[in-house]
């Protein structure tokens, strides 16, 4: 009987718990959210070679940016479906790059963008889970 309590009250410290940090990531889901928009969308320009650039660095962005929403997304969201979670930001990355060509402004669509969109989010996703599996 002991046990049972214990584990009820576990239960419900680790649902207070997901609820606290839910309400964080929903007031910083939407900053990084608008953030993201206006630097996937902002104009094109040339970019000065550093040191630290290498051919398809802009893939490595895009796989950690949608990384960062996801995981920002599903800790603001936690209840919602894999489906419902994956849907939006796929469509979101689809906008974006859909937007990129068609506003001109020296920005263009690429397929292989959305595949680092979507592997970036998985990541995140899985990210996540394992960190609430982990402490919670």
């Amino acid at each position: 009987m002991v046990q049972i309590i214990q584990n009820c009250l576990q239960q419900k410290n680790t649902r207070q718990s997901l609820d606290k940090v839910s309400k964080i990531f929903s007031k910083i889901l939407p900053i990084y959210w608008a953030f993201l928009t206006y630097m996937l969308l902002k104009p094109g320009e040339e970019n000065q070679e550093y040191w630290f650039m290498f051919n398809g660095i802009d893939k490595v962005l895009h796989v950690s940016i949608f990384a960062m929403l996801g995981f920002c997304f599903i800790a603001t969201f936690p209840k919602i479906k894999f489906s419902y979670f994956f849907q939006i930001i796929l469509i979101y990355a689809f906008l974006t790059e859909i937007f990129q060509e068609e506003m001109g402004l020296g920005r263009s669509m690429e397929s292989l963008d959305i595949v680092a969109d979507t592997i970036g989010c998985l990541i995140g996703y899985s990210i996540y889970k394992v960190l609430v599996k982990r402490f919670f």
